[in-house]
């Protein structure tokens, strides 16, 4: 055996090296931890989703919030409904397209999902931790490149 191949990595199943499975496994097994406090809290998990999809934004087409907080449309527009009658979000018309249905967090929504993001919050610093916040930080920009790559236009 030469040096060369003594040094190098060992090849993986092909599953263990793919990028797409690796990021399917890691965001099931993070995300189902911290579903536990959003279903405990009283929300289903798209809800949540869309609640913090909405959040720091000043609104969003369903088909956007649809795609962010990787939903059906037809299930998001059914949440918004009654999301909306328990006051948590506000439709709107578009600024320039009266087609398109806009949809922002209202008030009582921010104060509801609040302590849910500060939980969510330490619970990212929790799973990052190990990694130090370099490469913690590094990891978040290359996922942002990925998608703002691959995130099909509208």
């Amino acid at each position: 055996m030469d040096e060369e191949t003594a040094d190098a990595e060992p090849v993986l199943p092909f599953v263990d090296d793919y990028l797409p499975a690796l990021l399917a496994q890691a965001s099931k097994l993070i995300s189902t931890e911290f579903h536990a406090v959003v279903q405990a809290a009283g929300f289903s998990v798209t809800e949540w989703r869309i609640l913090a999809t909405l959040t720091g934004k000043p609104g969003l087409s369903i088909g956007g919030l649809a795609q962010i907080s990787v939903s059906k449309q037809p299930t998001v527009t059914r949440l918004l409904d009654r999301m909306e009658a328990k006051g948590y979000v506000e439709r709107f018309a578009h600024d320039t397209d009266r087609r398109i249905t806009m949809v922002r967090i209202a008030p009582a929504g921010q104060a509801i999902v609040a302590s849910l993001i500060q939980q969510a919050k330490e619970h990212e610093r929790r799973v990052l931790q190990p990694f130090g916040l370099k490469r913690a930080e590094a990891l978040k920009v290359t996922l942002r490149r990925i998608i703002e790559l691959h995130r099909p236009p509208g």
